[in-house]
């Protein structure tokens, strides 16, 4: 594969972390700043808000605001990511895949698979990081880079 592909991959990939990141950034601290219920209630988007009403223990809540905090770290990271995977850093396109994929394992586990989400935002979200991860890894295939052993840089 020429460079031109690869670098069309590779910043679809950093378009889908940013898009990413912005949300999961933005979720977590929207977690963090509300009560324990307003919190699971925008999460559990599927689940009507009446059923998650309750007044939780405060452990509860510091474990929400743990979540909070992971998808608040888990887009910063993300968005950094896909600067340097714009520019085709390879360490960059692991470390990215590896935040927001599993961040992402879990949500699809426990709560798409539960019934407990829409589609938007969050099943959609699982989308683009899958997408992402595949897009920007399959520049590593050896057969995408015969014809340009340069497309990469471990340096950016």
């Amino acid at each position: 594969m020429k460079q031109p592909a690869v670098t069309l991959m590779l910043r679809t990939a950093s378009i889908l972390w940013v898009i990413w990141g912005l949300v999961h950034t933005i979720a977590g601290a929207l977690v963090l700043a509300k009560p324990a219920t307003a919190g699971f209630q925008a999460i559990a988007d599927a689940v009507p808000p009446e059923l998650l009403e309750n007044t939780y223990h405060a452990a509860v809540g510091a474990i929400l605001n743990q979540h909070g905090w992971n998808l608040l770290w888990g887009g910063v990271v993300t968005l950094l990511g896909a600067i340097w995977i714009w520019r085709g850093n390879k360490t960059a396109i692991w470390v990215t895949a590896m935040v927001g994929g599993l961040l992402d394992v879990g949500y699809f586990l426990f709560l798409d698979l539960g019934g407990h989400v829409h589609f938007m935002p969050g099943t959609l979200m699982t989308i683009f990081s899958g997408t992402a991860i595949v897009l920007s890894s399959s520049a590593f295939w050896p057969s995408n880079n015969r014809d340009d052993s340069t497309a990469l840089s471990d340096r950016a």
